[in-house]
């Protein structure tokens, strides 16, 4: 069984930096596409970025490009997200994700595992 755990979550200030990381165990990560979302109360959850399987190719939304990067490392079965420039609206709950896909899986409906989700809290 495959499963994902993030950490790394916390408070931190605007303009400030937080690094995720999500360890995988079960499988390894070479066998998916791996992404990163996030959800905030009332509202569906929302892509933030993805790494394909060879980790060659990624891809952000609008929202974070240029402020985050997402990273994948197989040897440690671990994928991360370095935060940077944090802003307020950045606040949510972030999720890590793998998809069997091997195309751009950009829906969360893509994915086939979830983790149980870390809190990151940017104030103003």
């Amino acid at each position: 069984q495959v499963q994902l755990v993030e950490s790394g979550g916390g408070l931190v200030q605007a303009g400030g930096s937080l690094r995720l990381s999500c360890a995988v165990s079960g499988r390894t990560i070479n066998s998916y596409a791996m992404g990163w979302f996030r959800q905030t109360p009332g509202k569906e959850r929302e892509f933030v970025a993805l790494t394909r399987r060879s980790g060659a190719s990624t891809r952000y939304a609008d929202s974070v490009k240029g402020r985050f990067t997402i990273s994948r490392d197989n040897a440690k079965n671990t994928v991360y997200l370095q935060m940077n420039s944090m802003k307020p609206e950045d606040t949510a709950i972030y999720y890590c994700a793998a998809a069997s896909t091997s195309w751009y899986p950009y829906s969360a409906a893509e994915y086939d595992y979830w983790g149980q989700g870390t809190q990151v809290t940017v104030s103003s």
